[in-house]
């Protein structure tokens, strides 16, 4: 029960504060959150957020200044933002059903409206300016229900419907494996293998991240970033955790794409960190609006990653 109380204030903390972004000034030095969603399903549990509540997670977001960023965005330090909105990056991992679905209905097919895809989409189409982004770490060899989102016959037009729309997959192994279990041969197997399935459907399409099946490293954490198995040629340019909270700026010297951190999005895990940002604004990454300049607070310039690219001047407030 005080958990549940816990929680509940939390979130009406979250939801009743009102948005700040407008008011907050530029702070490119600050974190950003990484989003790490599992089933859009029902009922609400632990893995599972129900279709209804991802919306309003959406909604949440939105009205609070939050504007959707590509992970590979993130990766690159390419942050395209108006002035005073705040990157979050939306992650899902396990390629389930509900994630991304189609019905056929009189002969036609359609995405599911109470699929994540279908969701986000259909908010999209609502607010244009939240952004369309978000990375699926697809499992293509694991069993069903989680090979590829549980339709068989529509598992490719899937992948080329994500990829066009500009989505991205990323590597989620080829069944999930717990990568700390095994010898270096099968590790970047199940690597390799898994991006020989995604290009089966997408030939040029190259997944440059990898999300961690329990959130466990390999041995040589390597094996993971790059490497051939069985004629497969990989190079992920980051690694996702399941945890750890909100991620470094991209600016920051703390950035290590080798151990990204997320937030679980469910219920609990995302009112903390809306209602922690709330009460620490200079924490909060907010965009200056110009992608060729990086502001910072003055103070923390020192905390800037070096070198940065020649083509990105730095602006201290």
């Amino acid at each position: 029960m005080i958990r549940l109380l816990a929680v509940t204030w939390l979130l009406a903390t979250a939801l009743a504060a009102p948005a700040l972004a407008q008011s907050l000034p530029p702070n490119e030095l600050g974190r950003i959150m990484i989003l790490e969603y599992h089933k859009i399903d029902y009922p609400e549990e632990r893995w599972t957020r129900t279709p209804e509540n991802f919306r309003r997670d959406l909604e949440t977001l939105y009205a609070r200044g939050y504007r959707l960023l590509a992970l590979n965005d993130l990766l690159d330090g390419r942050i395209t933002l108006p002035a005073g909105m705040t990157p979050v990056v939306l992650t899902f991992d396990d390629s389930s059903p509900g994630q991304f679905r189609y019905l056929e209905r009189n002969g036609t097919l359609e995405i599911d409206p109470k699929s994540g895809v279908g969701i986000l989409e259909s908010f999209l189409r609502e607010r244009p300016d939240f952004g369309r982004a978000a990375t699926f770490f697809v499992l293509p060899g694991a069993s069903r229900p989680n090979r590829l989102f549980d339709q068989p016959e529509h598992e490719g037009r899937k992948l080329q419907y994500l990829v066009r729309q500009g989505y991205e997959i990323g590597n989620h192994t080829l069944w999930h494996a717990n990568l700390g279990k095994y010898e270096e041969a099968t590790v970047r197997a199940q690597i390799a293998e898994a991006q020989v399935w995604i290009q089966r459907h997408v030939p040029d399409y190259r997944p440059r991240t990898l999300a961690l099946p329990y959130g466990v490293y390999p041995p040589e954490v390597g094996w993971a970033l790059r490497g051939t198995a069985k004629g497969a040629t990989y190079r992920h340019d980051a690694i996702l955790m399941v945890a750890g909270g909100a991620a470094p700026s991209p600016f920051s010297r703390a950035f290590d794409p080798v151990r990204l951190p997320r937030i679980q999005a469910i219920e609990r895990d995302l009112a903390y960190w809306l209602a922690h940002f709330d009460r620490n604004p200079d924490e909060r990454f907010v965009s200056d609006g110009d992608p060729a300049a990086v502001t910072v607070p003055g103070k923390w310039r020192e905390r800037l990653r070096t070198p940065l690219p020649r083509t990105l001047r730095i602006i201290e407030r």
